[in-house]
């Protein structure tokens, strides 16, 4: 990548030349203008253009639009020994990631009501290196609190089917997610579900030791199966909006097709991990690979591979879950003590196009799936393209470029991940915000990230 000035008078605050550029008709190449933090122009790329800066993308380079992660557990306020938006939000920008969506628990107080929604601002404002959002929650005895939170700017709900992990954010059950899906349905808003039924894990072999098998045993599919049969039917009988979060079972795969085909409103997302990782090869006693649902067999991630193919499953996000090394009990491996979730965010990009060039899928899916589909099912109208009108969120990769995870390297809180010692394709030269570069070279250190409402243009 080559920076130049111009002295004559500029159209342009940047000028981006690339070969190969990834739009919404997928590859080719070309100039793009950016005027006040937006898209202005997608021209050819002999196009003559003038600006302040012109930024030459060298022949190994792709431009694409800027990453955007809907599921991203920041744990700020409250549990920020756990990660922070100061520290999530710069590995967000390092890996690629323009936008992301914060998860309304692992923080204290959980996103479940107004006065929540603006203590997490009071903590995230000036502190972000790229735009961030916000989810609300959707728990036992906060009903009443859905609309307020709507009208407050979050991007939907969250809700969980079985104990969370947390005392502070109770599940619904079945009559309370009725009762929140016509509520939902009435505001036009979107109910996200992590889908395990209570009853069956109850029903399931205890997870204990430092044998993965037997952790599997214990967040069977069936839990997952039947989770989403019941919200796929509540969805029917209230015509609400849901999104299922983080699929792990493939068997899942043909009843959300269907209902899709009967007229349900239903998106689904998967995760890096379950895309790259599967449980024949995890070590006894690696709970960094423990998340819930969790990582299953070699031929349900194929299934998921799929699913994405067929456009079933319509986003990739990391659902980041990070904590403190202790509570990852990493010294006695047990994977029935250990905390739940896969610290990813700076990853997620190398490690689903490590997998997918593998499997004949371009970059043009990559971004699909990474990019435009999460802007799409989370509302965000202005991310997830080069396109004119579009914000000039953007990130300058490598595909061709690898490396070896280091945990330390990272800007993740704290030092533990799945992926350490993993080798990835694709390196992130540097990301850009509205315009400005947050990663890379160029970059400067003060956040100037955004905090974002639902509905804002």
């Amino acid at each position: 990548m080559v920076e130049s000035a111009n002295s004559s008078a500029p159209e342009f605050d940047v000028v981006f030349r690339a070969r190969r550029l990834i739009g919404p008709n997928g590859e080719g190449s070309g100039s793009v203008g950016v005027r006040n933090g937006r898209i202005a122009a997608v021209e050819a790329l002999d196009t003559p253009m003038r600006g302040d800066r012109t930024v030459e993308l060298a022949a190994d380079e792709v431009l694409l639009p800027g990453m955007v992660d809907s599921h991203v557990h920041v744990n700020d306020p409250g549990r920020s020994e756990w990660e922070g938006f100061p520290t999530a939000t710069r590995a967000a920008a390092e890996g690629g990631i323009t936008t992301i969506v914060d998860m309304p628990l692992n923080c204290l107080p959980p996103t479940i009501d107004s006065g929540a929604l603006e203590t997490k601002r009071g903590v995230a404002s000036g502190n972000v290196h790229v735009d961030v959002g916000f989810w609300g929650g959707a728990v036992h005895g906060n009903l009443d609190e859905l609309r307020g939170l709507h009208e407050s700017g979050v991007y939907g709900f969250k809700c969980f089917l079985l104990h969370s992990g947390v005392d502070e954010f109770p599940p619904l059950d079945p009559a309370e997610l009725e009762r929140a899906l016509r509520t939902v349905a009435e505001l036009d808003a979107l109910m996200i579900v992590h889908a395990e039924d209570s009853a069956a894990i109850e029903h399931a072999p205890s997870a204990h030791g430092e044998n993965y098998r037997d952790f599997l045993d214990s967040r069977p599919r069936g839990a997952e199966n039947t989770a989403i049969a019941q919200v796929l039917e509540a969805a029917r009988r209230t015509g609400a909006r849901v999104h299922i979060l983080h699929l792990s079972s493939s068997d899942a795969l043909p009843m959300i097709a269907s209902a899709r085909a009967d007229g349900v409103r239903v998106t689904v997302e998967t995760c890096p991990h379950y895309l790259s990782f599967v449980s024949e090869e995890i070590p006894d006693g690696a709970t960094q690979f423990k998340c819930c649902p969790p990582v299953r067999e070699a031929g349900n991630r194929e299934l998921l591979w799929r699913g994405l193919a067929e456009g079933t499953i319509d986003c990739v996000v990391s659902d980041h879950s990070p904590c403190t090394p202790d509570l990852k009990q990493l010294d006695i491996g047990d994977f029935g003590v250990a905390w739940g979730g896969v610290s990813s965010l700076q990853l997620g990009l190398s490690a689903v196009w490590t997998q997918a060039r593998t499997r004949g899928f371009g970059l043009a899916e990559v971004v699909s799936w990474m990019s435009a589909g999460p802007a799409r099912v989370s509302g965000l109208r202005n991310k997830g393209a080069i396109a004119v009108g579009a914000d000039a969120d953007l990130c300058v990769f490598a595909p061709d470029s690898a490396y070896v995870v280091d945990a330390e390297e990272l800007h993740h809180r704290n030092a533990v991940t799945a992926y350490h010692g993993r080798a990835l394709a694709g390196v992130v030269r540097s990301t850009w915000l509205r315009g400005t570069p947050i990663a890379g070279p160029d970059a400067g250190a003060a956040p100037t990230g955004k905090l974002l409402n639902r509905g804002e243009v």
